[in-house]
């Protein structure tokens, strides 16, 4: 087994006030599935979670599931001593290097030590000078910095390195969410950036096979398994949209194809939603990237559901979105060639700016409206993930 720990801290929960405890409670859960089929313990203090007793060989895989944790801030790699000031310099003196500078820097949880931080910090870097005299103190800009933290369990921890989480409330703590999981860039990162909020996810993809390949519905499929890195109870469902995108084409200007293929999408989505406890839908539109993602496109796409639409990216840029979309993983899975099913039946000119009442005449013109969606609705696939 390591000699070492591994020192756990949350962010947002230390706002909670009287709740606090119910986020703390499924922040925990989340902690216990994610280090799943890792053999190590854990240990949930006041204000600092540890893991501890494991195979040196494992300390990598634990901190790299740890990092994908919604709800954590931090961790650290630390070695774990008792409260006598010899056992923490011997350790100190292991791990502060032979030259350059350096800084010590104490926190101290439990305050009937007999020292306090300052306190610390001198003795500490008084018998480190001894030992090293070639070493310099440096407490604005050091070469190197030991943290020490001393705790009321009887442990003091000693670590050198922090590293960064995925932040945000733990998952499952925000309501449940629809997401419209396309196989592009947007979406994934959309459904990672309301999952960082707490908001479990339910995601819903559409396709048109034949026109679309079963190889564009598994790369949906492959980037629903990205998010559930993060999301450990994500499920995905898959619709068919071939019958609806024929029947436009065949019924319908072709320039109202895109916007009327979405209000299929919102109002189809808008019942699934419901028949799975969501109370939102979740998009990965940004404000005139595209056709569909204008004011008047959205304004008129949102006028079929009376559910709130969350649009986390609407003020991004692509620059933005790929740059978290490289963070999370989903991105080179993202730009793989494969259709998608909003380019079906494209219009060499699509409506930039549709008028609500110009879109309903043309959606009369569907006599089988209701029918196409309960059909849609009834073949359902769900992919277990």
């Amino acid at each position: 087994m390591s000699n070492n720990v591994i020192l756990i801290r949350f962010g947002e929960l230390y706002l909670k006030g009287k709740n606090k405890d119910y986020f703390e409670s499924v922040l925990k859960d989340n902690i216990r599935k994610k280090l799943d089929g890792v053999d190590c313990a854990l240990h949930f203090g006041r204000g600092r979670y540890v893991v501890k007793d494991y195979a040196e060989e494992t300390e990598s895989e634990i901190l790299s599931r740890l990092k994908q944790v919604f709800g954590l801030h931090s961790v650290s790699v630390a070695r774990r001593c008792g409260y006598p000031l010899d056992e923490i310099a011997e350790i100190a003196l292991q791990m502060t290097p032979n030259s350059g500078s350096f800084r010590i820097t104490a926190h101290r949880s439990y305050k009937k030590y007999p020292l306090d931080s300052l306190q610390i910090n001198k003795q500490l870097g008084e018998r480190i000078l001894d030992a090293k005299p070639q070493l310099t103190v440096d407490l604005h800009n050091p070469d190197y910095e030991l943290s020490v933290d001393v705790r009321e369990n009887g442990d003091v921890y000693l670590y050198d390195d922090t590293v960064r989480c995925a932040g945000g409330m733990p998952y499952g703590t925000g309501g449940r969410g629809l997401l419209l999981l396309s196989g592009g860039i947007d979406s994934p990162v959309a459904g990672y950036m309301l999952a960082k909020r707490g908001m479990s996810l339910t995601a819903l993809h559409f396709h048109s096979y034949p026109y679309t390949s079963e190889a564009a519905k598994d790369k949906a499929v492959r980037l629903a398994r990205i998010l559930g890195e993060y999301c450990p109870t994500i499920k995905l469902k898959c619709v068919s949209l071939t019958e609806i995108q024929e029947t436009i084409h065949n019924k319908c200007k072709p320039n109202y194809m895109i916007t009327l293929v979405r209000r299929f999408m919102m109002r189809i989505a808008q019942r699934v939603a419901r028949q799975n406890g969501c109370g939102c839908l979740i998009n990965g539109e940004s404000l005139g990237q595209v056709a569909s993602q204008t004011l008047e496109s959205i304004t008129v796409t949102n006028a079929v559901v009376d559910m709130p639409v969350f649009r986390p990216l609407i003020g991004m840029d692509k620059e933005e979105i790929i740059e978290i979309a490289q963070k999370i993983g989903s991105f080179e899975t993202s730009i793989e060639p494969y259709e998608d099913c909003c380019t079906i039946f494209l219009p060499d000119y699509p409506l930039i700016k549709p008028m609500l009442d110009k879109v309903c005449e043309q959606e009369k013109l569907i006599e089988n409206y209701d029918e196409l969606i309960e059909k849609a609705i009834e073949n359902i696939e769900t992919i277990m993930l």
